[in-house]
């Protein structure tokens, strides 16, 4: 009896020990952490570079990006299928209403200034406009460019599509909601804009600070050249904030937390502005 005893004693054990490995190892699985992020194409860069350095540092965390444009991000994060919707525009009445009724509360999080130059061909030799030449393009009046300075033309005009945060501040900052002619193209994202304008001598469009290169040439607009310290001391006439939205506050030292706050540290700060945006902190103009 004594040996039953003992021998079910083991086998308890051993059972126990089995459960506890099970355990932890259901444990280890639910401590997987998946987040999803979703929206602006402007913002996406930031969120990549974020997403990459956290994980990073974080290997049980993974990080999806999407970039479906600021209003998909929106719907997103009231329809509960991401965790963070980045927008490079603030969220609308609508949008925040409905929110609300679908029990979300949208908390926003300004990591990044951005301006919208206005980019032409890099051979076209116009180098500046006002943003009222530039609304009267986008509208249609003026349709060559040789009436503002420039070669015998007629202007491609490009812009981006209307479900974007870009489209907006562009609307909003320089149409003052004036109609863009029907002539216009439209493109879905930053990067398509670039390569539009850039593999059309004739065209012109905008996009954010941070696609700028030596293919396109970003005009000067009212005077002043779109830069990272143009926008830093609000000199430049179309800027705006970039934002990632979360449902609440997120709790302290989560994932999420870390991600909407590292625009806040050194290192967050290095890859905006490496990534060709502006910090919200700390930023010496240059």
């Amino acid at each position: 009896m004594k040996y039953l005893f003992k021998a079910t004693l083991g086998m308890a054990v051993i059972a126990a020990l089995v459960l506890s490995m099970l355990a932890g190892s259901s444990l280890a699985a639910e401590e997987q952490t998946t987040i999803v992020m979703d929206g602006s194409t402007t913002v996406g860069p930031i969120a990549k570079a974020f997403a990459e350095y956290y994980m990073g540092k974080h290997k049980d965390v993974q990080i999806t990006v999407s970039e479906s444009g600021s209003g998909n991000g929106a719907k997103s994060l009231i329809n509960g299928t991401c965790d963070i919707a980045n927008m490079s525009r603030f969220m609308k009445e609508n949008e925040f209403k409905a929110c609300v009724g679908k029990g979300v509360m949208p908390v926003a999080h300004v990591i990044a200034m951005d301006g919208l130059p206005v980019l032409v061909h890099p051979a076209n030799p116009v180098s500046g406009l006002t943003v009222e030449q530039i609304r009267d393009i986008f509208m249609g009046k003026i349709t060559n460019w040789r009436e503002v300075g420039g070669p015998n033309l007629e202007i491609v005009v490009i812009s981006r599509d209307t479900n974007s945060g870009t489209y907006e501040t562009f609307e909003t900052l320089v149409m003052n909601k004036e109609k863009i002619t029907e002539k216009a193209e439209y493109v879905g994202s930053n990067g398509q804009m670039r390569a539009r304008v850039q593999a059309t001598p004739a065209a012109i469009g905008y996009a954010g600070l941070g696609f700028v290169d030596k293919t396109v040439k970003a005009l000067v607009v009212n005077g002043i050249k779109p830069s990272a310290g143009t926008v830093a001391s609000g000199v430049y006439p179309i800027a705006r904030p970039l934002f990632m939205f979360t449902n609440g506050y997120p709790k302290l030292g989560t994932p999420i937390h870390h991600l909407v706050t590292l625009h806040l540290t050194p290192d967050g700060q290095r890859m905006i502005e490496e990534i060709g945006f502006v910090p919200v902190t700390d930023y010496t103009l240059r």
